[in-house]
């Protein structure tokens, strides 16, 4: 899996390309929770996302509530179809504001 962040405007970017699980999770958790001040709000570009575990899950959890309790808050774009089941059984797509396209995130 690969990601790129790109930071404005009190705007965190974060496109997840690949497979979003245990071996990878932790180190994005790190850099993403890192960059989160005051405000920010965090929009994740999931359009390149194929495949998501429980590791991944509860990173975006874990990155929901650290905005959250600073004031910004968590938008998730263009969910695939197969990741978008784990999100489904899981209930975890009831805790986030997912959007069809990174141009529907509002903030």
């Amino acid at each position: 899996m690969a990601w790129e962040i790109s930071e404005g405007n009190n705007l965190l970017k974060v496109a997840i390309d690949g497979r979003f699980v245990a071996a990878v999770a932790p180190a994005l958790r790190e850099e993403v929770l890192a960059k989160i001040g005051e405000g920010t709000n965090v929009l994740f570009d999931l359009s390149k996302m194929v495949h998501i575990d429980s590791s991944g899950l509860g990173v975006l959890v874990q990155i929901l509530q650290k905005a959250k309790a600073s004031g910004g808050k968590v938008i998730l774009a263009a969910l695939q179809p197969g990741p978008k089941i784990v999100f489904d059984i899981t209930k975890v797509s009831r805790v986030f504001e997912i959007v069809p396209t990174v141009e529907d995130a509002a903030f």
